[in-house]
Order: structure tokens, then C-alpha cells, then sequence
């Protein structure tokens, strides 16, 4: 399988070292042969060249690779994050990435800042439709940088959009023992837009009888993720509101150093990444959390039909930190790169 590994900025470049050595670990176990081509596009890249990616480029990464792993983005030296625009946003839409897939699970009762929570209570999966909404930038600004400036932006939602990401959230409760599917919308103050996903959630939970499909406003489900986790197994919603939520949610499970995603358009090339930033204070240092690219691998290799391999990752970053070998944040003494050698290791010494 052919991967395409893009490290990005800052402290991607570090944890995404750990989360190749983890791959290749893996293929090594169970004798599978990855390819990991490593792209160049970052700020470097951008800086020297001027070009964020090639103008093939996304055509490139689709037709060329299996899959495609990046490292977080963001550097000061470009103010404007331009290329991290290009390289991450517009990959999403170029590829038509409409799933954006944020489990939710807590590895140790000791990473949750909530009283009394557990691994049992943290264990939910958000679908957030990752190609429209909020972020497609229509609108403008008028007037810019006088008393009178205008600022528009505008949230788009399609029939088309929305529906295939509602039902690709019904499909995945139906066939998992997360039965619950909510939907969160503002659909009582954003009565246009939010009235189309009233609209699909409605036709669509008849033809999945075996969900229990159930609605919140946005804003009453941030309260109920925080008072009561539990009762959470599915979430779907738009671009915006699932950008938020799931950062509550990588904070229930113990920060955005522990949190994996995949943008997902399932049967396609799929890209997948940690979710926290780039840090650029803290590369190269070794103080990184790899986890959560770690953990995206594991997503990848899963969404390319290895679900034994990537239960293998999993079942060894869970034991490497709840026997607190895991880095700073949450409590351990390793670095990035000791984090990766003890999942290595517990990958070969068959966790």
C-alpha cells in the first residue's frame, strides 16, 4: 500500500516521525509492505518555493496513493497561514473529503478533568461533514479596515451535503454497538440552513429502525457533553459545530495530544491527521504528544480494510499510558520519541 506522508510544520514534523515508525512496526508484524512517501509541502516549502502544493498536486495524491497522512500545519513566519489553507482545507475539498471522523475515547479515568469519569462513561464517535458549511469562505469584507467595514460570511448547506453525511452516520450506528445517534444543529435561531438537516435527520432515522436517533441544539449538547458523557455513542453535525465539539470531546479524553481524525470519503482517498496544532516552540524538542498521530495511523490503516492491524496499535497505546509510560501531559515521563519506541515495542511484543 502506498501511503503519502506530509510531516507539515512545527511539532507535526515530530509526532508524525512516531506515527510512521508505529506503521512500519506493524507492517513488520504482520508482514505488510507500506510505502511511505514523504511530500515536502509546509512552511519551508512554501517559503522557498512559493507554492503551497503543485497545481496537479491534489489530483496527484489521489491517484497516486492509497491514503494520506499529515502533520499538523502553521508557522509565524506566515501570518496569513496561506499554505496551510491550501495544503489541508482545499485537500478536503478537493477530494471531496466530507467525513470528518472524531472517536471520542478515554484510555484512563486519570486524563478526564470531569469527577468520576471513566474509560466507560468517554466513548463516542463525532461525524462532523467536513465541505461545507461555515468553511467554504463565501462572503467578503467590505470597506476593510475602516469604522465602516462590512464583514459577511455565509454558511452553505446542500441537500446533497447533508444528506450524505447524516446517512453515512446511520450507517456506521446501525452496523456498531453505538446505537444512539444524535444530531446537533441551531436550528430554533438559524432557521434556513438548519432547517435542511431538521429536514434529512427526519427522512432518514424511519429507514434505520434499529438507532435511536435523538436531536440537541448545539449549545445544549456542549452542556450535556460536559454534565453527562455517557449517554453519547454517535453524534453528526455540520462543519462548524463539529469543529468545536469535537475539541470538548479530545479534551474529555485527555487533550488535543491524545485526539485522531480521518477525513474520510469512503472508498477514496482518505487523509488523516492529529488534530492539535503545530507548536512551533516545541519542535524538535521532544516534548510533543504522539498519541494522536499514532493514533490517526491506526484510523488509516483501519479505513484500508486492516482492522486487525490497526486493533494492534490501539491495544498498545492503550497500554503504554495506563502503565504511565506515556509523555508529559498526561501524567508520563517519556519524550515523542521514547512514547513511540514503547507503542513499537508493545506492537512487537504482541499487544
Amino acid at each position: 500500500m502506498k501511503i503519502a506522508v506530509i510531516p507539515g510544520d512545527g511539532i507535526g514534523v515530530d509526532v508524525t516521525a512516531e506515527a510512521v515508525k508505529v506503521v512500519e512496526a506493524v507492517g513488520r508484524r504482520f508482514g505488510r509492505r507500506f510505502q511511505l512517501d514523504t511530500l515536502p509541502y509546509g512552511a519551508d516549502h512554501y517559503l522557498e518555493t512559493g507554492v503551497a502544493m503543485p497545481p496537479d498536486g491534489h489530483r496527484m495524491l489521489q491517484a497516486e496513493f492509497d491514503a494520506i497522512f499529515i502533520g499538523a500545519l502553521g508557522d509565524p513566519r506566515i501570518p496569513d497561514m496561506r499554505h496551510a489553507r491550501e495544503i489541508l482545507l482545499e485537500t478536503r475539498f478537493q477530494l471531496d473529503l466530507y467525513v470528518n471522523y472524531r472517536p471520542v475515547k478515554l484510555l484512563d479515568a486519570r486524563f478526564c478533568p470531569l469527577k468520576d469519569c471513566g474509560p466507560d462513561e468517554v466513548n463516542f464517535v463525532v461525524f462532523r461533514e467536513n465541505t461545507e458549511g461555515m468553511y467554504v469562505g463565501v462572503g467578503g469584507r467590505f470597506k476593510a479596515g475602516t469604522p465602516d467595514e462590512i464583514a459577511v460570511q455565509e454558511e452553505i448547506n446542500t441537500y446533497a451535503g447533508v444528506h450524505r453525511i447524516v446517512k453515512h452516520a446511520f450507517e456506521y450506528a446501525a452496523k456498531t454497538p453505538r446505537r444512539r445517534l444524535c444530531m446537533a444543529d441551531k436550528s430554533n435561531a438559524l432557521r434556513h440552513g438548519h432547517a435542511l438537516w431538521q429536514r434529512v435527520f427526519g427522512e432518514l432515522a424511519p429507514q434505520y429502525p434499529t438507532v435511536e436517533a435523538w436531536h440537541l441544539f448545539i449549545d445544549a449538547m456542549a452542556m450535556q457533553l460536559v454534565k453527562n458523557p455517557a449517554q453519547f455513542d454517535v453524534i453528526v453535525t455540520n462543519n462548524m459545530f463539529g469543529d468545536i465539539v469535537t475539541d470538548l470531546g479530545a479534551q474529555l479524553q485527555g487533550g488535543l495530544g491524545m485526539a485522531a481524525s480521518g477525513n474520510l470519503h469512503p472508498g477514496r482517498t482518505s487523509m488523516f491527521e492529529p488534530v492539535h496544532g503545530s507548536a512551533p516552540k516545541y519542535a524538535g524538542k521532544n516534548v510533543a504528544n504522539p498519541i494522536g498521530a499514532i493514533l490517526s495511523s491506526a484510523l488509516m490503516l483501519d479505513d484500508l480494510g486492516l482492522a486487525v492491524e490497526a486493533a494492534s496499535i490501539e491495544q498498545a497505546v492503550a497500554d503504554v499510558v495506563r502503565a504511565g509510560q506515556g509523555p508529559r501531559d498526561i501524567g508520563g515521563t517519556l519524550g515523542t520519541r521514547e512514547t513511540g519506541d514503547a507503542v513499537v515495542s508493545a506492537i512487537e511484543a504482541g499487544a
